[in-house]
């Protein structure tokens, strides 16, 4: 997947967190906020376990309780470019959060004797395979009764973008959906219909900024990762790569259809490798118990000639050792 700098900076514009809030997160209470208050938070005020988050983007707005009065809602975007779901995202969600609250407490954001701000936390996620991992901590803990009122629990919000219904998705309104469809596209017929419609909505040099980071993203991102090789002229505005688009259209067609055949069959052939992976995970498991989570990961990532070797080594193991044994030497 790629995954650039351009990405980041899109989300760095209030309207583009503006547009998300209102168009993917269905929920009533976004319809209170106070969107002319969104506000990014300063990584001065962030300690460097936050920083060192360099994908992750943070800002806060305000919010309206019965009583009239605003208060501060801090939305925390987390931005996951990965070709593997992370089954422990929920647990990362949670130490960011608790770093987050740490912060505003040792920035003097929060008072003491006051009640922490509320945290939204969106996961954006543009990983073809689906999201599988829990949204919920509380799923992943082991139940004991009797216990149950000490279990800490956290969700998150999740904007799978490659898995939306393609109509639905067009019939948001706002910036954030042109975005997940330039990254859903899959012709440069369907990139520059989008591209065309940005060009329009971002004129004027009160949209200088942002159609500037919807450039850097197409310029330094979404095209050489679909074009690889080819040379594209330099551009100053969204009209101009319309324009290019436009005429070069045929002749990146054929390109960027070769391009998805050899994609198609490394993806084909990475699902083969995590197939066979799960399946001598599973002949694992009924052959020695229950294998750590640690080496589930390593057996995951083996290349496929290893995968198979472990499958015929595997019949004559009789102990966990016998694995870490073989894992070592091979």
């Amino acid at each position: 997947m790629h995954h650039d700098p351009g990405y980041k900076l899109l989300f760095s514009h209030a309207r583009m967190v503006e547009d998300l809030l209102r168009g993917f997160v269905p929920e009533d209470w976004v319809q209170g906020l106070d969107y002319a208050s969104l506000e990014k938070v300063s990584a001065s005020t962030l300690s460097d376990d936050l920083r060192e988050r360099h994908n992750d983007v943070i800002w806060r707005i305000r919010w309206t309780t019965p009583h009239g009065a605003g208060h501060w809602l801090y939305v925390y975007l987390m931005l996951e470019f990965q070709s593997r779901v992370d089954p422990w995202m929920v647990l990362r969600v949670l130490a960011y959060v608790a770093l987050l609250y740490q912060d505003l407490i040792r920035a003097g954001l929060v008072k003491t004797g006051a009640q922490l701000p509320p945290v939204m936390p969106i996961v954006l996620y543009n990983g073809d395979p689906p999201w599988t991992a829990a949204r919920t901590l509380n799923t992943l803990m082991e139940p004991l009764p009797g216990l149950e009122t000490y279990r800490p629990d956290i969700r998150y919000l999740l904007l799978d973008e490659q898995h939306y219904d393609e109509q639905e998705l067009a019939e948001i309104p706002g910036l954030a959906q042109a975005l997940f469809r330039l990254e859903r596209s899959r012709t440069p017929e369907a990139m520059n219909e989008v591209v065309g419609i940005l060009a329009d909505a971002l004129k004027g040099p009160a949209h200088a900024e942002l159609q500037r980071a919807f450039l850097v993203f197409l310029l330094q991102g979404l095209l050489p990762a679909r074009l690889p090789g080819v040379e594209l002229p330099a551009m100053n505005d969204l009209s101009e790569v319309h324009a290019m688009l436009s005429e070069r259209v045929k002749e990146w067609t054929e390109q960027w259809k070769q391009q998805g055949l050899d994609q198609g069959l490394a993806q084909g052939l990475e699902a083969g490798r995590r197939r066979e992976a799960g399946l001598v995970l599973k002949q694992l498991q009924r052959r020695i118990g229950l294998i750590p989570a640690a080496l589930t990961e390593q057996i995951q990532d083996l290349p496929l000639e290893r995968i198979e070797a472990l499958g015929e080594a595997l019949l004559d193991f009789t102990a966990l050792a016998d694995l870490e044994t073989w894992l070592r030497q091979h």
